[in-house]
Protein backbone atom coordinates (compact mmCIF):
# COMPACT_ATOMS: atom_id res chain seq x y z
CA UNK A 1 0.00 0.00 0.00
CA UNK A 2 1.39 3.39 -1.01
CA UNK A 3 -0.37 6.73 -0.87
CA UNK A 4 1.24 10.09 -1.67
CA UNK A 5 0.49 11.50 1.78
CA UNK A 6 -0.22 15.13 2.60
CA UNK A 7 2.68 16.98 4.12
CA UNK A 8 1.87 20.65 4.62
CA UNK A 9 3.68 21.91 1.48
CA UNK A 10 2.26 19.09 -0.69
CA UNK A 11 -1.30 19.63 0.50
CA UNK A 12 -1.10 23.37 -0.02
CA UNK A 13 0.36 22.99 -3.48
CA UNK A 14 -2.32 20.51 -4.59
CA UNK A 15 -5.05 22.63 -3.01
CA UNK A 16 -3.83 25.79 -4.78
CA UNK A 17 -3.87 24.00 -8.13
CA UNK A 18 -7.47 22.93 -7.49
CA UNK A 19 -8.57 26.37 -6.32
CA UNK A 20 -7.22 28.03 -9.46
CA UNK A 21 -8.95 25.51 -11.76
CA UNK A 22 -12.25 27.22 -12.67
CA UNK A 23 -13.63 24.15 -14.45
CA UNK A 24 -12.89 21.97 -11.43
CA UNK A 25 -14.41 24.48 -9.01
CA UNK A 26 -17.57 24.58 -11.10
CA UNK A 27 -17.79 20.77 -11.10
CA UNK A 28 -17.20 20.58 -7.34
CA UNK A 29 -19.78 23.25 -6.54
CA UNK A 30 -22.37 21.61 -8.77
CA UNK A 31 -21.91 18.03 -7.56
CA UNK A 32 -21.54 18.71 -3.84
CA UNK A 33 -24.39 21.22 -3.96
CA UNK A 34 -26.72 18.69 -5.59
CA UNK A 35 -25.81 16.00 -3.07
CA UNK A 36 -26.36 18.38 -0.14
CA UNK A 37 -29.71 19.60 -1.42
CA UNK A 38 -30.90 16.04 -2.11
CA UNK A 39 -29.84 14.92 1.37
CA UNK A 40 -31.64 17.82 3.01
CA UNK A 41 -34.82 17.12 1.06
CA UNK A 42 -34.72 13.37 1.77
CA UNK A 43 -34.26 13.79 5.51
CA UNK A 44 -36.70 16.69 5.60
CA UNK A 45 -39.40 14.37 4.25
CA UNK A 46 -38.58 11.78 6.92
CA UNK A 47 -40.07 12.95 10.26
CA UNK A 48 -38.17 10.39 12.33
CA UNK A 49 -34.75 11.26 10.85
CA UNK A 50 -33.37 12.75 14.08
CA UNK A 51 -34.49 9.81 16.18
CA UNK A 52 -33.12 7.40 13.58
CA UNK A 53 -29.72 9.11 13.67
CA UNK A 54 -29.65 8.79 17.46
CA UNK A 55 -30.56 5.12 17.17
CA UNK A 56 -27.85 4.44 14.57
CA UNK A 57 -25.34 6.20 16.81
CA UNK A 58 -26.28 3.93 19.71
CA UNK A 59 -26.14 0.82 17.48
CA UNK A 60 -22.70 1.65 16.12
CA UNK A 61 -21.28 2.50 19.55
CA UNK A 62 -22.66 -0.68 21.13
CA UNK A 63 -21.39 -2.78 18.21
CA UNK A 64 -17.85 -1.45 18.49
CA UNK A 65 -17.89 -2.10 22.24
CA UNK A 66 -18.35 -5.83 21.47
CA UNK A 67 -16.77 -5.91 18.02
CA UNK A 68 -14.83 -9.16 18.42
CA UNK A 69 -17.98 -11.02 19.52
CA UNK A 70 -20.01 -9.76 16.55
CA UNK A 71 -17.27 -10.59 14.07
CA UNK A 72 -17.02 -14.12 15.43
CA UNK A 73 -20.79 -14.47 15.06
CA UNK A 74 -20.53 -13.23 11.48
CA UNK A 75 -17.73 -15.68 10.71
CA UNK A 76 -19.63 -18.61 12.16
CA UNK A 77 -22.82 -17.85 10.24
CA UNK A 78 -21.04 -16.97 6.99
CA UNK A 79 -19.18 -20.29 7.08
CA UNK A 80 -22.43 -22.12 7.84
CA UNK A 81 -23.84 -20.55 4.66
CA UNK A 82 -20.88 -21.85 2.63
CA UNK A 83 -18.69 -18.72 2.48
CA UNK A 84 -15.00 -18.75 3.39
CA UNK A 85 -13.85 -16.04 5.83
CA UNK A 86 -10.30 -14.67 5.90
CA UNK A 87 -8.67 -12.21 8.28
CA UNK A 88 -5.98 -9.66 7.40
CA UNK A 89 -4.22 -7.49 9.97
CA UNK A 90 -2.58 -5.23 7.37
CA UNK A 91 -2.96 -4.04 3.80
CA UNK A 92 -0.14 -6.34 2.73
CA UNK A 93 -1.81 -9.38 4.29
CA UNK A 94 -5.10 -8.46 2.63
CA UNK A 95 -3.49 -8.24 -0.81
CA UNK A 96 -1.67 -11.53 -0.29
CA UNK A 97 -4.94 -13.26 0.67
CA UNK A 98 -6.59 -12.09 -2.56
CA UNK A 99 -3.57 -13.09 -4.63
CA UNK A 100 -3.54 -16.56 -3.06
CA UNK A 101 -7.17 -17.14 -4.03
CA UNK A 102 -6.53 -15.79 -7.53
CA UNK A 103 -3.47 -18.03 -7.98
CA UNK A 104 -5.42 -21.09 -6.89
CA UNK A 105 -7.91 -20.44 -9.67
CA UNK A 106 -5.30 -19.27 -12.23
CA UNK A 107 -7.04 -15.92 -12.61
CA UNK A 108 -5.73 -13.46 -15.20
CA UNK A 109 -8.68 -11.00 -15.25
CA UNK A 110 -10.58 -9.65 -12.24
CA UNK A 111 -13.77 -7.59 -12.46
CA UNK A 112 -14.12 -5.15 -9.59
CA UNK A 113 -17.06 -3.29 -8.13
CA UNK A 114 -16.58 0.06 -6.36
CA UNK A 115 -14.71 -0.40 -3.10
CA UNK A 116 -12.93 2.10 -0.86
CA UNK A 117 -11.37 -0.79 1.08
CA UNK A 118 -9.54 -2.08 -2.02
CA UNK A 119 -8.37 1.49 -2.73
CA UNK A 120 -7.11 1.67 0.85
CA UNK A 121 -5.02 -1.49 0.61
CA UNK A 122 -3.70 -0.77 -2.89
CA UNK A 123 -5.18 -3.96 -4.33
CA UNK A 124 -5.11 -2.93 -8.00
CA UNK A 125 -1.36 -2.43 -7.94
CA UNK A 126 -0.83 -5.77 -6.19
CA UNK A 127 -2.96 -7.54 -8.81
CA UNK A 128 -1.11 -5.89 -11.69
CA UNK A 129 2.27 -6.81 -10.22
CA UNK A 130 1.07 -10.42 -10.03
CA UNK A 131 0.10 -10.41 -13.72
CA UNK A 132 -3.65 -10.08 -13.10
CA UNK A 133 -5.57 -7.34 -14.87
CA UNK A 134 -8.09 -5.60 -12.60
CA UNK A 135 -10.98 -3.85 -14.35
CA UNK A 136 -13.13 -1.37 -12.43
CA UNK A 137 -16.74 -1.70 -13.54
CA UNK A 138 -18.39 1.12 -11.62
CA UNK A 139 -18.57 3.84 -14.27
CA UNK A 140 -16.88 6.50 -12.13
CA UNK A 141 -14.19 4.12 -10.90
CA UNK A 142 -13.54 2.90 -14.45
CA UNK A 143 -13.14 6.48 -15.66
CA UNK A 144 -10.51 7.28 -13.04
CA UNK A 145 -8.80 3.93 -13.67
CA UNK A 146 -8.47 4.84 -17.35
CA UNK A 147 -7.14 8.26 -16.28
CA UNK A 148 -4.72 6.56 -13.84
CA UNK A 149 -6.03 8.66 -10.96
CA UNK A 150 -7.42 8.03 -7.49
CA UNK A 151 -11.06 8.67 -6.45
CA UNK A 152 -12.04 12.29 -6.02
CA UNK A 153 -15.05 11.64 -3.78
CA UNK A 154 -16.11 8.69 -1.62
CA UNK A 155 -19.36 8.10 -3.51
CA UNK A 156 -18.70 9.95 -6.78
CA UNK A 157 -15.10 9.18 -7.74
CA UNK A 158 -15.12 11.03 -11.07
CA UNK A 159 -17.04 14.23 -10.27
CA UNK A 160 -14.04 16.27 -11.46
CA UNK A 161 -14.21 14.94 -15.04
CA UNK A 162 -16.11 16.60 -17.88
CA UNK A 163 -17.96 14.59 -20.51
CA UNK A 164 -15.33 15.71 -23.02
CA UNK A 165 -12.53 14.29 -20.90
CA UNK A 166 -14.48 11.05 -20.44
CA UNK A 167 -15.05 10.77 -24.19
CA UNK A 168 -11.34 11.18 -24.83
CA UNK A 169 -10.54 8.43 -22.31
CA UNK A 170 -13.07 6.10 -23.97
CA UNK A 171 -11.65 6.83 -27.43
CA UNK A 172 -8.18 5.97 -26.24
CA UNK A 173 -9.35 2.76 -24.57
CA UNK A 174 -11.49 1.55 -27.49
CA UNK A 175 -9.22 2.73 -30.30
CA UNK A 176 -12.21 4.47 -31.90
CA UNK A 177 -12.34 8.15 -32.82
CA UNK A 178 -16.12 8.35 -33.38
CA UNK A 179 -17.31 8.31 -29.74
CA UNK A 180 -19.20 11.59 -29.12
CA UNK A 181 -19.09 13.55 -25.87
CA UNK A 182 -22.73 12.72 -25.28
CA UNK A 183 -23.85 11.10 -22.03
CA UNK A 184 -26.18 8.43 -23.53
CA UNK A 185 -23.50 7.53 -26.08
CA UNK A 186 -20.79 7.37 -23.39
CA UNK A 187 -22.84 5.10 -21.14
CA UNK A 188 -23.70 2.84 -24.07
CA UNK A 189 -20.02 2.60 -25.00
CA UNK A 190 -19.07 1.82 -21.40
CA UNK A 191 -21.70 -0.92 -21.29
CA UNK A 192 -20.39 -2.41 -24.53
CA UNK A 193 -16.76 -2.44 -23.42
CA UNK A 194 -17.40 -3.64 -19.88
CA UNK A 195 -19.96 -6.37 -20.59
CA UNK A 196 -17.32 -8.67 -22.07
CA UNK A 197 -15.14 -8.16 -18.98
CA UNK A 198 -17.83 -9.54 -16.67
CA UNK A 199 -18.13 -12.68 -18.76
CA UNK A 200 -14.39 -13.22 -19.16
CA UNK A 201 -13.32 -12.51 -15.57
CA UNK A 202 -12.28 -15.45 -13.44
CA UNK A 203 -12.67 -13.43 -10.26
CA UNK A 204 -15.14 -10.81 -9.04
CA UNK A 205 -13.99 -8.43 -6.30
CA UNK A 206 -16.29 -6.12 -4.35
CA UNK A 207 -16.32 -4.20 -1.13
CA UNK A 208 -19.17 -4.37 1.34
CA UNK A 209 -21.30 -1.59 2.77
CA UNK A 210 -22.05 -3.69 5.80
CA UNK A 211 -21.93 -7.21 7.19
CA UNK A 212 -24.89 -8.75 9.02
CA UNK A 213 -23.67 -11.04 11.78
CA UNK A 214 -27.09 -12.63 12.31
CA UNK A 215 -26.99 -14.44 8.95
CA UNK A 216 -23.36 -14.06 7.82
CA UNK A 217 -24.45 -11.85 4.92
CA UNK A 218 -22.61 -9.17 2.94
CA UNK A 219 -24.74 -6.20 1.87
CA UNK A 220 -23.77 -4.16 -1.20
CA UNK A 221 -25.45 -0.85 -2.00
CA UNK A 222 -25.01 0.49 -5.54
CA UNK A 223 -26.78 2.60 -8.16
CA UNK A 224 -25.46 0.63 -11.12
CA UNK A 225 -26.08 -2.97 -12.15
CA UNK A 226 -22.36 -3.63 -12.39
CA UNK A 227 -22.18 -4.63 -8.72
CA UNK A 228 -24.48 -7.60 -9.24
CA UNK A 229 -22.61 -8.60 -12.40
CA UNK A 230 -19.34 -8.65 -10.44
CA UNK A 231 -20.80 -10.79 -7.66
CA UNK A 232 -22.71 -13.23 -9.87
CA UNK A 233 -21.01 -13.70 -13.27
CA UNK A 234 -17.43 -14.69 -12.29
CA UNK A 235 -17.07 -18.14 -10.68
CA UNK A 236 -15.31 -16.74 -7.60
CA UNK A 237 -16.30 -13.69 -5.56
CA UNK A 238 -14.21 -11.93 -2.91
CA UNK A 239 -15.74 -9.21 -0.69
CA UNK A 240 -13.11 -7.00 0.96
CA UNK A 241 -14.59 -5.31 4.04
CA UNK A 242 -13.23 -3.36 7.01
CA UNK A 243 -13.83 -5.10 10.35
CA UNK A 244 -15.85 -2.16 11.72
CA UNK A 245 -18.64 -2.53 9.15
CA UNK A 246 -20.70 -5.12 10.99
CA UNK A 247 -24.32 -4.88 12.12
CA UNK A 248 -25.36 -7.47 14.72
CA UNK A 249 -28.91 -8.02 13.38
CA UNK A 250 -31.09 -7.25 10.38
CA UNK A 251 -33.04 -4.76 12.50
CA UNK A 252 -29.77 -2.87 13.04
CA UNK A 253 -28.95 -3.14 9.34
CA UNK A 254 -32.36 -1.67 8.45
CA UNK A 255 -31.58 1.48 10.46
CA UNK A 256 -28.17 1.70 8.75
CA UNK A 257 -29.66 1.34 5.26
CA UNK A 258 -32.46 3.82 5.99
CA UNK A 259 -29.88 6.56 6.54
CA UNK A 260 -27.11 5.54 4.14
CA UNK A 261 -28.69 6.43 0.79
CA UNK A 262 -30.57 9.43 2.18
CA UNK A 263 -27.32 10.88 3.52
CA UNK A 264 -25.28 10.02 0.45
CA UNK A 265 -27.45 10.84 -2.56
CA UNK A 266 -30.85 11.81 -1.16
CA UNK A 267 -32.50 8.54 -2.20
CA UNK A 268 -34.82 6.63 0.17
CA UNK A 269 -32.87 3.54 -0.87
CA UNK A 270 -30.22 2.94 -3.49
CA UNK A 271 -31.35 1.36 -6.75
CA UNK A 272 -29.59 -1.93 -6.02
CA UNK A 273 -29.33 -3.37 -2.51
CA UNK A 274 -27.73 -6.80 -2.89
CA UNK A 275 -27.49 -9.38 -0.12
CA UNK A 276 -24.91 -12.13 -0.53
CA UNK A 277 -25.13 -15.09 1.82
CA UNK A 278 -22.71 -17.78 0.67
CA UNK A 279 -22.19 -19.15 -2.86
CA UNK A 280 -24.83 -20.25 -5.35
CA UNK A 281 -27.04 -23.12 -4.24
CA UNK A 282 -27.90 -26.12 -6.42
CA UNK A 283 -30.53 -25.00 -8.90
CA UNK A 284 -29.63 -21.30 -8.76
CA UNK A 285 -29.51 -19.86 -12.31
CA UNK A 286 -26.34 -17.87 -11.56
CA UNK A 287 -23.95 -16.96 -8.79
CA UNK A 288 -20.36 -17.77 -7.85
CA UNK A 289 -19.16 -21.23 -6.97
CA UNK A 290 -17.05 -19.74 -4.17
CA UNK A 291 -17.62 -16.71 -1.93
CA UNK A 292 -14.77 -15.35 0.17
CA UNK A 293 -15.15 -12.58 2.74
CA UNK A 294 -11.88 -10.84 3.61
CA UNK A 295 -12.05 -8.93 6.90
CA UNK A 296 -9.45 -6.17 6.96
CA UNK A 297 -8.09 -4.59 10.13
CA UNK A 298 -5.25 -2.37 8.83
CA UNK A 299 -5.06 -0.30 12.00
CA UNK A 300 -8.73 -0.27 12.97
CA UNK A 301 -8.46 -2.42 16.11
CA UNK A 302 -5.72 -0.07 17.31
CA UNK A 303 -8.37 2.67 17.65
CA UNK A 304 -10.75 0.67 19.84
CA UNK A 305 -10.95 2.03 23.37
CA UNK A 306 -9.21 5.29 22.43
CA UNK A 307 -10.50 8.82 21.97
CA UNK A 308 -10.62 8.04 18.24
CA UNK A 309 -12.85 4.94 18.39
CA UNK A 310 -15.83 7.04 17.31
CA UNK A 311 -14.40 7.42 13.79
CA UNK A 312 -15.03 3.70 13.23
CA UNK A 313 -18.78 4.42 13.37
CA UNK A 314 -18.54 6.00 9.89
CA UNK A 315 -20.81 4.41 7.25
CA UNK A 316 -18.98 6.10 4.29
CA UNK A 317 -21.92 8.14 3.02
CA UNK A 318 -19.82 11.14 1.97
CA UNK A 319 -22.23 13.71 3.45
CA UNK A 320 -19.42 15.46 5.32
CA UNK A 321 -17.49 16.04 2.08
CA UNK A 322 -20.43 17.79 0.47
CA UNK A 323 -20.68 20.47 3.17
CA UNK A 324 -17.00 20.92 4.00
CA UNK A 325 -15.70 24.35 2.86
CA UNK A 326 -12.15 22.97 2.63
CA UNK A 327 -13.03 19.92 0.52
CA UNK A 328 -15.26 22.02 -1.75
CA UNK A 329 -12.30 24.27 -2.58
CA UNK A 330 -9.27 21.98 -2.30
CA UNK A 331 -10.84 18.92 -3.96
CA UNK A 332 -10.28 15.24 -3.27
CA UNK A 333 -6.77 14.78 -4.68
CA UNK A 334 -5.28 17.40 -2.34
CA UNK A 335 -5.70 14.97 0.55
CA UNK A 336 -3.24 12.43 -0.90
CA UNK A 337 -5.37 9.57 0.42
CA UNK A 338 -8.24 7.33 -0.74
CA UNK A 339 -10.29 9.08 1.97
CA UNK A 340 -10.81 12.80 1.53
CA UNK A 341 -12.86 15.51 3.20
CA UNK A 342 -13.42 15.72 6.97
CA UNK A 343 -13.61 11.94 7.43
CA UNK A 344 -10.39 11.57 5.45
CA UNK A 345 -8.70 14.26 7.52
CA UNK A 346 -9.29 12.07 10.60
CA UNK A 347 -9.14 8.48 9.33
CA UNK A 348 -6.09 8.85 7.07
CA UNK A 349 -3.67 9.98 9.82
CA UNK A 350 -5.06 7.32 12.15
CA UNK A 351 -4.76 4.42 9.68
CA UNK A 352 -1.72 5.46 7.63
CA UNK A 353 0.32 7.53 10.11
CA UNK A 354 0.09 11.05 11.48
CA UNK A 355 3.45 12.24 10.15
CA UNK A 356 2.86 11.54 6.42
CA UNK A 357 -0.62 13.09 6.75
CA UNK A 358 0.28 16.00 9.01
CA UNK A 359 -1.55 18.49 6.79
CA UNK A 360 -4.97 16.91 7.10
CA UNK A 361 -5.87 17.78 10.73
CA UNK A 362 -5.06 21.37 9.78
CA UNK A 363 -7.30 21.20 6.68
CA UNK A 364 -10.44 22.25 8.52
CA UNK A 365 -12.13 25.48 9.55
CA UNK A 366 -13.71 23.61 12.51
CA UNK A 367 -17.08 25.04 11.42
CA UNK A 368 -18.88 21.89 12.59
CA UNK A 369 -20.86 21.36 9.38
CA UNK A 370 -19.57 17.79 9.14
CA UNK A 371 -20.95 16.98 12.58
CA UNK A 372 -24.30 18.54 11.69
CA UNK A 373 -24.84 16.34 8.62
CA UNK A 374 -23.25 13.07 9.78
CA UNK A 375 -25.95 10.36 10.02
CA UNK A 376 -24.07 8.86 12.97
CA UNK A 377 -23.32 12.25 14.58
CA UNK A 378 -19.57 11.58 14.60
CA UNK A 379 -17.73 14.44 16.30
CA UNK A 380 -15.05 14.97 13.66
CA UNK A 381 -14.15 18.50 14.89
CA UNK A 382 -13.25 17.08 18.31
CA UNK A 383 -10.95 14.49 16.75
CA UNK A 384 -9.35 17.03 14.42
CA UNK A 385 -8.41 19.11 17.45
CA UNK A 386 -7.09 16.00 19.21
CA UNK A 387 -4.94 15.13 16.20
CA UNK A 388 -3.57 18.68 16.15
CA UNK A 389 -2.63 18.25 19.81
CA UNK A 390 -0.94 14.93 18.92
CA UNK A 391 1.08 16.69 16.23
CA UNK A 392 2.30 19.24 18.76
CA UNK A 393 3.08 16.56 21.35
CA UNK A 394 5.02 14.49 18.81
CA UNK A 395 6.86 17.48 17.33
CA UNK A 396 5.55 16.71 13.85
CA UNK A 397 4.84 20.26 12.72
CA UNK A 398 7.68 22.06 10.90
CA UNK A 399 10.07 23.86 13.25
CA UNK A 400 9.16 27.40 12.10
CA UNK A 401 5.46 26.69 12.70
CA UNK A 402 6.16 25.21 16.12
CA UNK A 403 8.20 28.28 17.06
CA UNK A 404 5.48 30.62 15.77
CA UNK A 405 2.77 28.80 17.71
CA UNK A 406 4.81 28.77 20.93
CA UNK A 407 5.41 32.50 20.56
CA UNK A 408 1.73 33.16 19.84
CA UNK A 409 0.69 31.11 22.88
CA UNK A 410 3.06 33.03 25.12
CA UNK A 411 1.86 36.41 23.82
CA UNK A 412 -1.82 35.53 24.08
CA UNK A 413 -1.36 34.26 27.64
CA UNK A 414 -0.06 37.64 28.77
CA UNK A 415 -2.35 40.73 28.49
CA UNK A 416 0.68 43.01 28.66
CA UNK A 417 2.54 41.21 25.86
CA UNK A 418 -0.64 40.97 23.80
CA UNK A 419 -1.25 44.72 23.94
CA UNK A 420 2.38 45.45 23.14
CA UNK A 421 2.41 43.06 20.16
CA UNK A 422 -0.85 44.51 18.80
CA UNK A 423 0.56 48.04 19.06
CA UNK A 424 3.77 47.06 17.27
CA UNK A 425 1.88 45.22 14.53
CA UNK A 426 -0.34 48.22 13.90
CA UNK A 427 2.71 50.38 13.43
CA UNK A 428 4.55 47.80 11.31
CA UNK A 429 1.65 47.11 8.93
CA UNK A 430 1.40 50.70 7.66
CA UNK A 431 3.73 50.29 4.64
CA UNK A 432 1.91 47.07 3.64
CA UNK A 433 -1.67 48.22 4.13
CA UNK A 434 -3.82 48.82 1.04
CA UNK A 435 -7.57 49.32 1.29
CA UNK A 436 -8.05 47.36 4.48
CA UNK A 437 -5.83 44.47 3.39
CA UNK A 438 -2.13 43.63 3.65
CA UNK A 439 -0.02 43.18 0.52
CA UNK A 440 2.67 40.73 1.57
CA UNK A 441 5.43 39.20 -0.56
CA UNK A 442 4.44 35.66 -1.64
CA UNK A 443 7.17 34.07 0.46
CA UNK A 444 5.79 35.73 3.62
CA UNK A 445 2.07 35.26 2.94
CA UNK A 446 0.51 32.65 5.29
CA UNK A 447 -2.30 31.85 2.83
CA UNK A 448 -1.27 32.55 -0.79
CA UNK A 449 -4.19 33.32 -3.05
CA UNK A 450 -6.31 34.84 -0.28
CA UNK A 451 -6.59 38.45 0.88
CA UNK A 452 -5.18 39.05 4.35
CA UNK A 453 -7.13 41.68 6.33
CA UNK A 454 -5.13 44.31 8.15
CA UNK A 455 -5.53 45.10 11.83
CA UNK A 456 -8.21 47.66 12.65
CA UNK A 457 -6.92 51.17 13.40
CA UNK A 458 -8.23 50.90 16.97
CA UNK A 459 -8.51 47.69 19.00
CA UNK A 460 -11.92 46.47 20.12
CA UNK A 461 -10.79 46.77 23.74
CA UNK A 462 -10.28 50.52 23.33
CA UNK A 463 -13.62 51.00 21.56
CA UNK A 464 -15.41 49.03 24.27
CA UNK A 465 -13.73 51.07 26.99
CA UNK A 466 -14.87 54.28 25.33
CA UNK A 467 -18.44 52.96 25.21
CA UNK A 468 -18.34 52.08 28.90
CA UNK A 469 -17.05 55.52 29.83
CA UNK A 470 -19.67 57.18 27.65
CA UNK A 471 -22.50 55.16 29.23
CA UNK A 472 -21.28 55.98 32.72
Amino acid sequence: MTHPGSSLPAFRQRALIAIEDIRLQTALDGATGRFSSARQAALGDYPQAGELRDRLKAIRAATLARLAEHLQTFERNAQAAGAQVHWASSAEEACQAVLAIAARHQVTLAAKSKSMATEEIGLNRALQEAGIRPVETDLGEWIIQLAEESPYHIIAPAIHKTRGQVAELFRRESGRDDIPADIPALTAEARRMLREKFLAAGLGISGGNLLVAETGSVVLVTNEGNGRMVTSAPPVHIAVVGIEKVAPTWDDAAVWLSLLARSATGQPLSIYTSIITGPARPGDPDGPQEVHVLLVDNGRSRLLGTQYEEVLQCIRCGACLNVCPVYREAGGHAYGSPYSGPIGAVISPLLFGLEPYAALPQASSLCGACLDVCPVRIDLPRMLLALRADEVAQGILPRPERAAERTAARVMASPRLYRLAARLLRQGQRPLRQGGHLRLPPQLHPAPGRELPSLAPRPFRAIWQDELEHDS
